[in-house]
């Protein structure tokens, strides 16, 4: 099954990169990347060593309810460009052993009996047989370590 890999949205990214307060209401901190585990959410990259980048709270679903998880992730300080081949599985999962995937239904609310931690080697076929379910919209890539939010995916 195709899918399409989603990084937030460019004009959340801009906003945030201009000083626009996070889902806490609080103005993003900015560091000083040391190239190892810091992906941004825009570009789906690595923020490069010695580069600048945001730590930020974000919360991917529309509205705060119950299952709208928000928590810490790190985007780009400077304006950087979303991929362009969105069917691809992004560069922050190169080198990344496991991650913790997630169904949600049209209603923003995890479909239970869909999350689970996988190889991320066989991550797009367990997100194609999540997919299988017709009540599942949309699936999160999570850390699955710390349960950060890595980006959105859905059918292409």
């Amino acid at each position: 099954m195709p899918l399409r890999f989603i990084p937030i949205p460019t004009a959340v990214a801009r906003a945030l990169q201009s000083g626009s307060p996070d889902a806490n209401g609080q103005i993003p901190e900015r560091h000083i990347s040391d190239g190892d585990g810091n992906p941004c959410r825009h570009c789906l990259r690595p923020v490069p060593k010695g580069d600048e980048m945001l730590i930020l709270s974000y919360r991917p679903f529309p509205a705060p309810q119950p299952y709208a998880e928000t928590g810490p992730i790190f985007l780009c300080a400077d304006a950087c460009a979303a991929p362009s081949d969105s069917h691809r599985m992004p560069a922050i999962f190169d080198g990344v052993r496991d991650v913790l995937i997630k169904g949600y239904s049209p209603d923003d609310r995890i479909r239970y009996g869909t999350g689970r931690i996988v190889d991320t080697a066989g991550a797009e076929a367990a997100m194609a047989a999540i997919f299988e379910d017709p009540a599942v919209t949309y699936i999160h890539i999570r850390s699955a370590r710390n349960n950060c939010f890595q980006c959105r995916v859905e059918r292409a």
